[in-house]
C-alpha cells in the first residue's frame, strides 16, 4: 500500500481493529490482505465500502459478531459458527472475507453441508419461479394478455393460489377418483356379462374424465412460461402416459371396427389402457402428503441408493453361502430350492425384510443359523439409512406445512378483500 499511516484500521460494522501495515500485507483473509497491494484509493474502495484517508480507517459494512468468530479462526486456528446465526448467513460472510467450507471445523461443515443440501432442494425451485415472475411482471407492464395468462397459470398450476384454483383442483380430484373407480370396476369377472347400457355408461363416463384430462393438459401446456420445462416435467409427462393410451384404444378400435378384433390386438393396448392407474399421481399436486414424499425421495436419492447397495452385498453374500450350505455340499439330497444362488437371493431379500413367505426355507441346521443371521443382518442394515429418511420426511412434511399455511393466509386476504 503506497499511500496511508503506518497503522491500518479495520472498520467492520462498527467494530475496529488496529493492525500494522506489514500484519495487512499477511493477512489470512484475502480481502484484508488485498488492501496492501492497492495503489490508490480507487482500487481501495472496490475491496471495502468506504476508506478515511486522514484516521486511515477501512470501513466494511457486514456481520461484526461473524467477523469477530472469523477473527478467533485467525488468532488460534478454529473456525465453528456464531451462535444463534444462520449457517448460510455465516457462510456468506467466509466466503467475502476469503474463506471455504474447509476451514470450518468438521462438525460444522456436516451442518453447512446438510443446510445447503437441504435448502438447494427445497428453494431452487422456488427461487427459479419467483425470478420467472419477476421477469413476466416487468415484460407484461401495461399488458393486460400476459397479466391474465399468469392468472390463469397460477390457477391450473397453484391450487391454494386463489379460490378459483381450488374450485378446479377439487374438480379434477373427483375426476381422478370416478376414473380409477371406473378403471378397476371394468377388470371385474361380472363386468364382461354386465348388460350393454351399464357398458356404454361407462364408457361415456370414461370419455368426459379423459376429455378433461385433457382440457386441463392442453390449457396448462398453453399458459406455462417454458413449453421445453414443461414437457420436462415429471407430473406432466405422467400425465401424458395416462391420456395417450385411450387415443390409442380408440383410434385402434375405428380401425380394427370389431372389439374382438381389438383383443386380439395383443398384450400391447391393455398395458396402455392399464397404465392409466398414473391419474392416482395426479393427487400429489392437491396434497401434503403426496408432495412430502416426492420431496423425501429427491432429498434422500443417496440414502435411497446406500440402502439398495446394502441389500444388494447382503444377497450376494448370504445368497452365495445359503445355496453352498443347502444345495452345494450334496448335490444329491440337497435341498433343491437353493439350486442356484439367484433362487437363494429371492430367499436372503424376503428374510432381510421379515416377510417370509413360507415358499422356502433352510433345512439343514447351518443354513438354519445362517437363516438367523440373515434376519438380523437385515434389520439392521435397513434401520441405519431408514433413520435419516425419516428425519427427512419430517423436516419436508414441515416446509411444505409451512408454505401451505403461508399460500392459505394469502388466500384468505384475497376472500376478504
Amino acid at each position: 500500500m503506497k499511500f496511508g499511516k503506518s497503522v491500518c484500521i479495520i472498520n467492520v460494522g462498527g467494530t475496529k481493529y488496529a493492525f500494522p501495515k506489514d500484519v495487512i500485507k499477511d493477512f489470512p483473509l484475502r480481502r484484508v490482505s488485498r488492501l496492501h497491494s492497492c495503489a490508490s484509493e480507487r482500487e481501495v474502495l472496490e475491496v471495502c465500502d468506504d476508506y478515511d484517508r486522514e484516521r486511515n480507517e477501512f470501513f466494511f459494512d457486514r456481520h461484526s459478531e461473524a467477523f469477530g468468530f472469523i477473527m478467533l479462526y485467525v488468532k488460534y486456528g478454529k473456525l465453528r459458527f456464531v451462535p444463534h446465526m444462520c449457517e448460510l448467513s455465516f457462510y456468506n460472510e467466509m466466503i467475502y472475507w476469503g474463506l471455504e467450507s474447509s476451514h470450518l471445523e468438521f462438525c460444522c461443515q456436516r451442518r453447512l453441508d446438510d443446510r445447503m443440501s437441504d435448502t438447494y432442494t427445497h428453494f431452487t425451485e422456488e427461487q427459479h419461479e419467483t425470478d420467472d415472475e419477476f421477469r413476466t411482471d416487468a415484460s407484461s407492464n401495461g399488458k393486460r394478455d400476459s397479466k391474465w395468462l399468469e392468472r390463469m397459470r397460477r390457477t391450473f398450476e397453484e391450487p391454494t393460489s386463489s379460490l378459483a384454483a381450488q374450485i378446479l383442483a377439487s374438480v379434477s380430484v373427483i375426476f381422478v377418483i370416478v376414473s380409477m373407480v371406473m378403471l378397476c370396476a371394468s377388470t371385474l369377472p361380472d363386468w364382461k356379462t354386465a348388460e350393454s347400457n351399464i357398458v356404454e355408461e361407462h364408457r361415456i363416463i370414461e370419455a368426459v374424465c379423459i376429455g378433461w384430462f385433457t382440457a386441463e393438459c392442453i390449457v396448462r401446456f398453453i399458459v406455462s412460461r417454458d413449453k421445453c420445462e414443461f414437457v420436462r416435467r415429471p407430473l406432466n409427462i405422467i400425465d401424458l402416459l395416462a391420456i395417450t393410451p385411450y387415443y390409442i384404444s380408440v383410434t385402434m378400435t375405428v380401425l380394427t371396427g370389431e372389439n374382438s378384433q381389438l383383443q386380439r390386438a395383443g398384450v400391447t393396448l391393455r398395458v396402455l389402457r392399464m397404465m392409466r392407474i398414473f391419474w392416482v399421481i395426479k393427487l400429489a399436486r392437491h396434497f401434503l402428503g403426496l408432495q412430502t414424499l416426492g420431496l423425501t425421495l429427491r432429498r434422500c436419492y443417496r440414502e435411497m441408493v446406500m440402502l439398495l447397495v446394502f441389500i444388494c452385498v447382503a444377497m450376494a453374500i448370504f445368497g452365495a453361502l445359503a445355496q453352498l450350505l443347502e444345495h452345494g455340499l450334496d448335490l444329491e439330497s440337497g435341498n433343491e430350492e437353493y439350486a442356484s444362488i439367484p433362487a437363494a437371493c429371492w430367499w436372503v431379500i424376503i428374510s432381510m425384510t421379515t416377510v417370509g413367505y413360507g415358499d422356502m426355507y433352510p433345512i439343514t441346521v447351518p443354513g438354519r443359523v445362517l437363516g438367523g443371521l440373515c434376519v438380523v443382518s437385515g434389520i439392521v442394515l435397513l434401520a441405519l439409512p431408514i433413520t435419516f429418511i425419516y428425519h427427512s420426511f419430517v423436516q419436508c412434511y414441515h416446509e411444505l406445512k409451512f408454505r401451505s399455511a403461508r399460500c392459505t393466509r394469502s388466500l384468505s386476504a384475497e376472500f376478504l378483500n
